[in-house]
């Protein structure tokens, strides 16, 4: 049987004016700012106006840690979405925008896929409603300034050897890593050595999606720090006087965009930190939106749990005030093969030792997430490929683990195939049987801090950092900074800092390179292993295969 590709059916997709899907969540016509037919931003009016209204149900969807076999957590949050309403449940969808970079690189889109898809998928993996592009000019408006500052005398007296406010581009491109800026004379400032981040790993990025309101935005990009004097005292995105111009270009950007599932449901879909480098999890205020206009809210957090669950439990609900009612864990038959040491090739062989094996990646995720204080449902994400024999292994490896599974086929029939899924969600979600805790207190040390995510989450013996890093730990503490949470920089590939241990392993150490203080985001980055800010292409990009074909059609996005 063939089967369509994604960008396929989405092309075929039957949606509604973004009125109409506005409608469903009670949004007045007059609140919806349009971006064409299909999408719209909704005015921060109507979103404060929410405020006194009771919040729905959180769930958050997370997964095993990302293999090239591929585990679908958009797919699942879409379907799931999809499978609350089709049980009469009023559910919404919050997931991330897509960045430029990996779309163009290795990724590929960023909308769910099969029949469990937000649309149009094409905009949403391209400009969409340009909010990328105003982060990015936000965060170089503030480099400019700070370039201009220094060369118009230097009033603040900025050490230009302590600039630590790099300039940011979405796309990955390994050549702008490390760069010498004002070459070429007077007249064109002072050299110093600097360089480029990808823009979802932007602190401005990380700050709109922390923000509740323009005000708290504006506040928080003035906490930037940007640099630092010869005493080593902070300079300021306030002391530039740059913070009202970058508010003002992100004026539009902080509001939400609302657009639809192929099935006709509401999707938020708004900003899209790295989970790696950055928090991972879409805006606050688009998820408190939602909890305000549906009775459950369906979102996703970034890579693996020891990384996007752990960041959206520490940083997202810290800050925001929320918690979920339920985790849904996402594994696939062919990860767990793939953990079990299956090349891809042989992933569509019948396997069920190969599932056994690779299935400690998953146990230590359901236990790791039970320390939240949150239930935890298992969802197996269905590929054609899988047997009988391989489903059950998995679904009695969970039950061993004091969890459960739930077989979903929504990426072949869309709702319908996520039925059973969102029926055991929604009764877990409203019994009220959570009892949430972040993992440390805010309290705690920051290095301790630290220790406590390496030892518990990612089960290391030990936390290397040489005393530079712990004495600046220390002067961060004593500055006022020491009750910030921890966001840890690290690969996505395996609880470990080393990508090509697959499993759950034990005995390993968590070497930390450097330390980071986000202070306008309001986190600590702490950069483990071979970690990029700014990613590089493969070999051979998607953007290859990228082009439009005779009908002006978009094609190789996925």
């Amino acid at each position: 049987m063939g089967y369509k590709t994604d960008i396929e059916i989405a092309r075929e997709a039957n949606k509604k004016p973004i009125q109409e899907i506005g409608a469903i969540l009670d949004i007045p016509t007059a609140d919806l700012l349009p971006f064409g037919h299909d999408k719209a931003k909704v005015s921060a009016e109507f979103i404060a106006a929410q405020a006194d209204k009771n919040d729905g149900k959180l769930i958050l969807v997370t997964a095993i840690n990302p293999t090239p076999a591929g585990e679908g957590k958009t797919t699942t949050t879409v379907g799931l979405g999809d499978g609350l309403n089709a049980i009469g449940k009023k559910a919404a969808i919050c997931i991330r925008e897509a960045s430029l970079g990996p779309c163009f690189g290795m990724k590929g889109g960023a909308a769910g896929g099969g029949y469990a898809q937000v649309v149009p998928m094409e905009e949403m993996n391209l400009h969409f409603t340009g909010d990328f592009h105003a982060i990015t000019s936000a965060h170089n408006l503030l480099a400019a300034m700070i370039d201009n500052h220094i060369y118009w005398g230097n009033e603040l007296e900025i050490d230009e050897r302590r600039v630590s406010w790099k300039r940011v581009m979405d796309m990955n491109d390994r050549a702008l890593r490390d760069t010498v800026t004002s070459l070429g004379g007077v007249s064109n400032g002072f050299p110093r050595q600097t360089g480029f981040d990808i823009t979802v790993a932007s602190e401005v990025m990380a700050i709109l999606c922390l923000s509740n309101d323009l005000k708290d935005l504006e506040q928080r990009l003035g906490d930037i720090i940007v640099a630092y004097r010869r005493d080593r005292s902070p300079i300021y995105c306030r002391d530039l006087k740059a913070d009202g111009a970058m508010t003002v270009l992100l004026q539009q950007a902080m509001q939400p965009n609302l657009v639809q599932t192929l099935e006709n449901n509401p999707a938020f879909v708004h900003g899209g930190p790295f989970a790696n480098i950055a928090h991972g999890c879409n805006s606050v205020v688009a998820t408190k939106t939602a909890l305000k206009l549906a009775d459950f809210v369906v979102t996703e957090a970034g890579f693996g749990a020891d990384l996007g669950a752990e960041k959206f439990m520490n940083i997202k609900c810290r800050k925001a005030g929320i918690t979920p009612d339920v985790v849904v864990l996402v594994a696939t038959v062919r990860a767990m093969k793939m953990n079990g040491g299956v090349a891809r090739a042989d992933l569509g062989t019948e396997n069920v030792q190969a599932v056994l094996d690779g299935a400690p990646n998953l146990g230590r995720h359901i236990e790791n997430l039970k320390c939240f204080g949150v239930p935890v449902v298992v969802a197996i994400n269905h590929f054609v490929t899988d047997t009988d024999a391989e489903v059950e292994a998995i679904s009695e490896y969970v039950r061993q683990h004091g969890s459960e599974a739930i077989l979903s086929k929504h990426w072949e029939h869309g709702s319908a195939g996520a039925i059973d899924l969102a029926t055991r969600v929604a009764q877990i979600a409203e019994s009220g049987a959570a009892q949430f805790a972040p993992l440390y207190p805010d309290d705690m040390p920051l290095f301790e801090k630290i220790e406590t995510i390496a030892k518990r989450i990612y089960r290391a013996d030990e936390v290397m950092a040489d005393k530079k890093i712990r004495a600046q730990l220390r002067v961060w503490e004593e500055a006022g900074f020491g009750h910030l949470p921890i966001c840890m920089a690290k690969t996505q590939y395996s609880f470990s800092t080393d990508p090509d241990l697959r499993g759950a392993p034990t005995g390993h150490s968590v070497p930390v390179r450097e330390v980071r203080l986000s202070a306008g985001a309001g986190f600590i980055v702490v950069i483990c292993g071979e970690i990029m800010s700014m990613p590089g292409l493969p070999r051979k990009p998607s953007a290859e295969s990228i082009m439009l074909n005779g009908d002006g059609q978009i094609e190789g996005l996925f």
